[in-house]
């Protein structure tokens, strides 16, 4: 039970209740920061009392509250937080108040990876320094919007910025930010992340309890605030024996993703356990974490071992730091030892994985859990062709298979062909923070070049690893002029491919593609493939790991079977194989042994704040209420603090319109090219080189709003054709959606969105619903949704409405074109059942699926 030990503080006595020892490792992270802020207030003893009763009441959809140890976030979802707390400030001066007061209370790091692109690429006599043409690129597009974020740094406290050119995100913080234990004036505690990213899961592979949150949830916790979750279940998978000597991270990682999407863990906590987790390094076991979104699920925790301990000292962290961190681990019951089954604690489910049936694989050709036996490729890819437009399919017809378009570039003649790699980029804190592929990769790529093999020069090839350190060790290791010498030079430090920032490809490429209408491949080390993330030109993409990017870059095709054919010949005539160059496992652990070592880390990281000599050049403002650009068209103070009012309860909102019916697994935008974003810019002015990316754009509503939901592959089944319009009712009009969201709300319509499952699928992002917010939606009803869209969602006073089991439009004879009435009750709960009454009286009841804040009710209508 709790005791009060002061008017503030509450203690809980541990040797009265011994069932905590069965508790799963990550349920006692939540316990413990339970116990730890249990105030009374916004957190309280049925709170603590609920997370130790865990395995009964996993299973009834119980709220509890957490209150995480840190915030992370990345450049474009940082921007529009820090933006807010600008406009926060803004905000408590008209009231009179002290902006000084708004900071974070809960500390935070920003890490600015998300802004550079491979616009240069290779070295050669028309490109001598990629990296450093593309670092300068960066900031010449992004010096307003770092110029703020450096502002912000000096402005806030408790705000941290990690400059541009340091790095991956969930790179850095696995290296450097995280501390697994947390010590505040000698009260130690258990370290807990939330982050605006969504693969901030990556951080679970370490023992730090973490996953991805909205924007909106985020500034919440960095306010104080805890974060509203239901106590979730919690499936064990259980690692089995060893992996065979040719399978690497990322053959693990897509073979669990594939394996958990079968299971079905989204809105679960996934806790490895078992004699298997003990042959898996740190950084294999954060490959795996960080592809939780992939596999749906909200963490994928791996507990504190000696293994972990002993990753903190190889990081370079201090060694008497991180023997407190162990004994207070071991003195909490927190330390695991995955070979000693008495400490398996009480699962929701368990399934198993046998290590030793993990084989090469990759994943495509549009998703991320479409894993694929690399000896499979060839023939899955010829499948794809001509299969029924979809996931694995590109409806080709069948006498066009073998279309082959010639093409010149650089003065040589190429040809193209369905199939053939146009991108192969090594690329994603997935995986170039494993030093097993990363140097894996490398001692391959030096076999291909002994063996005479080399890269055709239109492929776009890159390298952009996830901090300094993969760079400090593949050149130490002579690995890195082999690399360039195939292609695959350091082009940036940052997401780069991963996330669209791939850059152009050469125009003759482009135009034999278009000619052909080929079905062009990227390769790339990532962990997301949607069709039209990675590249416009690239409908096929497949994750791999970083020798197997390098082994297709070098054949030029995925249409090959690497066991029957060759990677290529050489100068002598010499058939080369796979099997020739590829690295074996023992050669792998020699180099990384040697190179891999503690004072690297330190090096790297003991200057990562002042480095970089261009950010320091940086004249930020030092006011500490932001000067806003009327002129800007990447920061603009945002709208969301102008003429709030009090909802009351229960209310009815009525003749609403739809405005877009949907299909399935629709994305959030991203890195969106549209015309309203080309439209905006030309009326303000710019030329298409200051045009950036889409996503750096995050700080300007009016950019944003335009861009939500102009996604060109967009189907609403009100169109018949793919792209970003719908039709406006009042007038049965085709409209392009921004102008349509403008004349429903000049005429005071409310909207809502109809959709399939996964509505929100892909990267967490607030704009994705302060986007509809801002085009007037007040709801959307769909068969199912990702968890932080959902959530923010409702941060946004948008409601997520949730179809009954086994319903959906077709099953309710919904077209869209009715009129609805939403009406919500006075005592508004999760999960509740709420009516809505279309105009054609076709009313139905369908569940509310979100979590309502109060604090956010006043935007709903």
């Amino acid at each position: 039970k709790l005791r009060q030990t002061s008017q503030d503080t509450f203690e809980y006595k541990y040797s009265e209740r011994k069932s905590n020892t069965r508790l799963p490792f990550s349920i006692r992270v939540l316990l413990e920061a339970a116990i730890r802020n249990c105030d009374e207030f916004l957190v309280k003893k049925g709170d603590v009392e609920n997370i130790l009763n865990w395995k009964v009441v996993q299973h009834k959809n119980v709220e509890v509250p957490f209150k995480p140890a840190r915030v992370i976030l990345q450049d474009f979802t940082g921007v529009p937080a820090v933006v807010d707390f600008a406009a926060m400030r803004d905000a408590v001066k008209k009231l009179g108040g002290d902006p000084e007061k708004i900071n974070p209370i809960c500390p935070a790091d920003l890490v600015i990876d998300h802004s550079i692109q491979v616009d240069f690429n290779r070295r050669s006599h028309l490109q001598s320094d990629s990296l450093k043409k593309n670092q300068d690129l960066e900031f010449e597009r992004n010096k307003e919007r770092f110029e703020f974020l450096k502002w912000g740094s000096q402005a806030f406290k408790n705000m941290r910025i990690i400059p541009p050119g340091s790095g991956i995100i969930h790179q850095v913080n696995l290296e450097y930010l995280a501390r697994v234990v947390m010590d505040q004036d000698g009260y130690y505690y258990p370290d807990s992340v939330v982050g605006t990213d969504s693969h901030t899961t990556m951080i679970d592979g370490l023992g730090v309890l973490g996953w991805g949150v909205g924007g909106i949830e985020a500034e919440a916790v960095m306010l104080g605030q805890p974060i509203s979750m239901v106590l979730p279940e919690v499936v064990g998978y259980k690692l089995l024996g060893n992996p065979q000597p040719l399978v690497t991270s990322t053959d693990i990682v897509l073979t669990v993703t594939k394996h958990l999407r079968q299971v079905g863990v989204v809105g679960k906590f996934v806790e490895f356990f078992g004699p298997g987790v003990a042959q898996l390094s740190i950084a294999d076991r954060a490959t795996i974490a960080n592809m939780c979104p992939e596999y749906g699920a909200t963490a994928a925790y791996f507990p504190v071992d000696d293994i972990s301990i002993g990753y903190l000292i190889q990081t370079g962290r201090d060694k008497e730091k991180v023997m407190c961190t162990k004994k207070y681990l071991e003195a909490v019951g927190m330390l695991r030892d995955f070979k000693n089954s008495s400490q398996d604690p009480d699962f929701t489910q368990v399934v198993e994985l046998d290590l030793h049936t993990v084989v090469p694989c990759c994943s495509g050709p549009k998703r991320p859990q479409d894993k694929v036996a690399v000896s499979d490729m060839k023939k899955d890819f010829e499948t794809c062709l001509g299969a029924k437009q979809g996931f694995k399919g590109f409806q080709i017809a069948p006498d066009r298979h073998n279309t082959i378009v010639k093409f010149n570039f650089e003065g040589c003649d190429f040809e193209l062909a369905h199939g053939s790699v146009v991108i192969a980029a090594i690329t994603s804190c997935t995986n170039t923070s494993n030093p097993s592929v990363m140097l894996g990769a490398g001692l391959l790529a030096k076999k291909a070049v002994e063996a005479g093999l080399t890269v055709k020069p239109y492929i776009k090839t890159s390298l952009s690893p996830g901090s300094g350190v993969v760079t400090y060790y593949l050149r130490e290791s002579g690995v890195m002029s082999y690399l360039s010498q195939l292609g695959f030079d350091v082009v940036g430090y940052g997401c780069m491919t991963c996330i669209g920032n791939s850059g152009p490809l050469p125009e003759s490429v482009v135009a034999a593609i278009t000619q052909g209408d080929l079905v062009a491949v990227g390769v790339l080390s990532g962990n997301r493939n949607f069709e039209g993330r990675v590249h416009p030109n690239t409908r096929a993409n497949y994750l791999a790991s970083p020798p197997l990017v390098i082994a297709y870059a070098i054949a030029g095709t995925i249409r090959i079977d690497f066991e029957k054919e060759p990677l290529g010949i050489n100068a002598s005539g010499k058939k080369i194989f796979l099997k020739d160059i590829w690295p074996t496992r023992n050669e792998i652990q020699v180099v990384e042994h040697q190179f891999v070592i503690p004072g690297m880390f330190k090096e790297v990281y003991q200057k990562i704040e002042t480095v970089n000599e261009s950010w320091n050049a940086l004249d930020a403002p030092s006011d500490k209420l932001y000067t806003w650009n009327p002129k800007s068209t990447y920061i603009k103070s945002p709208p969301f603090f102008d003429g709030l009012v009090c909802a009351r309860f229960p209310f009815e909102s009525s003749q609403i319109h739809c405005f877009l019916f949907l299909k399935h697994r629709v994305l959030q935008p991203k890195n969106n090219s549209s015309l309203f974003f080309l439209v905006f810019f030309s009326l303000n002015s710019l030329t298409p080189r200051e045009f950036n990316s889409y996503g750096s754009r995050r700080g300007n509503d009016a950019v944003m709003a335009r861009g939500t939901f102009a996604n060109i592959r967009l189907v609403n089944k009100f169109i018949d054709k793919q792209g970003p319009q719908t039709v406006h009712f009042p007038s049965g009009e085709i409209l392009d959606v921004f102008d349509a969201a403008e004349r429903y709300k000049q005429a005071g319509h409310p909207l809502i969105v109809l959709a399939g499952k996964e509505y929100g699928a892909g990267s967490s992002r607030d704009w994705a619903a302060k986007g509809p917010f801002l085009l007037g939606v007040k709801a959307v009803l769909a068969e199912s949704y990702e968890r932080i869209h959902r959530s923010n969602l409702v941060g946004m006073g948008v409601i997520p409405l949730q179809y009954l089991p086994g319903e959906d439009a077709g099953s309710l004879g919904l077209t869209g074109r009715e009129r609805y009435t939403i009406i919500i009750p006075e005592k508004l709960k999760p999960q509740m059942n709420i009516q809505i009454k279309p105009q054609m009286n076709i009313g139905s009841s369908v569940k509310h699926n979100g979590f309502i804040h109060l604090m956010h009710l006043s935007m709903l209508l």
